[in-house]
């Protein structure tokens, strides 16, 4: 169906500001953008924190094999973000 409402660009309201219209264009194409961020970069902040204090003990002479699962864990967890960010930015891009 060619005139389905999804296929129409959605025209500017009279008054409106350009910037803000396209604000709100690019929120309704990509919904909770900036909530996904957040989260994003929260998780990986607590990554970092939660590595450097694994990496700390480690350095400390605690046992290594409790220690280097948990540092694992919390490296994975920042490098997952790292890619959700990217697949993120890569999207916006386009």
């Amino acid at each position: 169906m060619p005139n389905s409402p999804r296929d129409r660009q959605p025209t500017k309201p009279p008054g409106m500001d350009d910037e803000i219209f396209a604000r709100l264009k690019a929120e309704a194409i990509a919904p909770y953008r900036g909530l996904r961020r957040f989260i994003y970069y929260t998780c990986a902040a607590s990554g970092a924190v939660g590595g450097f204090i694994f990496l700390t003990q480690l350095l400390a002479g605690r046992d290594a094999a409790q220690i280097l699962p948990n540092l694992g864990i919390q490296v994975g967890v920042v490098a997952l973000m790292v890619w959700l960010i990217r697949l993120e930015n890569k999207a916006e891009r386009k």
